[in-house]
């Protein structure tokens, strides 16, 4: 038997108990202190403890579960037992957990009650994964390939920035940095979209999925809707399949107008298609 949950779907199924009371596995020990590295948690001083403990949750699953000495599956997945015996965890519970994922408005994690392979009797137990955004490379996510356009739903794919990355990126391309993929959202904030971008995105790149596609580049979709590509061999997707760039209104500052908001975009779709003739 196995169930999986995300931020939609709640958690019912199985035991609605703490580590400790529902398998009788006690957190990893070395003389009398717990393993797992620093306690200290994610964000700001300032933030609330929950928004910390998101933060820091996210962080561990996406990048941090090796520097953790956690075990993670292939799929991305890690043992909720184990999660909750690092020090930066203390005092949570599969409760706590459960509410994080259920809260998350951006489905950003996925909970999956099934056996445990390193267990003699297949004891089920708790697993938990973050949707996308890992840096790990040997995570292999599930990811639905996209073939065409036709396969996104809104048929859009919208990368969010600031204006300070937009100088860089307007001549470079989006680049996944150290992640697995670049991110794109199937719309831009407001519009019913719920992961993919920040919302205080300030600079909103559309992306042509066809053209690059038709290009060799490779698309897929994680499980909570976000687009993603790894770009070219260098982890690039360049701005010849910029289609079309805005400045996000009510994001204006200082010196900057919608005039020459008018010309970025302009700009760039000139540069995209002398590119695009030249490739």
């Amino acid at each position: 038997m196995s169930s999986e949950q995300n931020a939609e779907s709640p958690a019912n199924n199985g035991p609605k108990t703490t580590l400790e009371e529902k398998d009788g596995r006690k957190p990893r020990t070395k003389g009398g202190r717990q393993q797992g590295g620093s306690s200290k948690l994610r964000g700001l001083p300032r933030d609330p403890d929950e928004v910390r403990m998101s933060k820091t949750l996210s962080w561990v699953l996406r990048h941090g579960a090796k520097s953790e000495g956690l075990f993670m599956r292939p799929d991305g997945y890690v043992r909720v037992h184990d999660l909750l015996s690092l020090p930066k965890f203390q005092g949570m519970d599969f409760e706590k957990i459960q509410k994080i994922v259920e809260a998350d408005a951006k489905q950003r994690y996925g909970l999956l009650f099934q056996s445990d392979p390193s267990s003699q009797d297949a004891t089920e137990i708790w697993w938990i994964r973050a949707s996308q955004g890992h840096s790990l490379n040997d995570v292999e996510l599930d990811l639905k390939p996209i073939n065409s356009v036709d396969d996104i739903p809104t048929r859009t794919a919208v990368h969010g920035t600031n204006r300070k990355a937009w100088e860089t990126i307007r001549t470079k391309g989006l680049s996944k940095m150290r992640r697995n993929h670049i991110h794109l959202a199937q719309g831009v904030p407001g519009s019913g979209v719920i992961s993919g971008m920040r919302q205080s995105a300030q600079i909103l790149i559309h992306v042509d999925v066809q053209a690059a596609i038709d290009a060799g580049l490779k698309f897929f979709m994680s499980d909570n809707g976000v687009i993603l590509t790894s770009g070219n061999e260098r982890g690039i997707l360049e701005p010849r399949f910029f289609e079309k760039v805005e400045q996000r209104q009510g994001k204006s500052t200082e010196g900057t107008s919608e005039n020459s908001n008018s010309q970025a975009t302009t700009e760039v779709s000139e540069q995209g298609a002398e590119q695009a003739k030249s490739a």
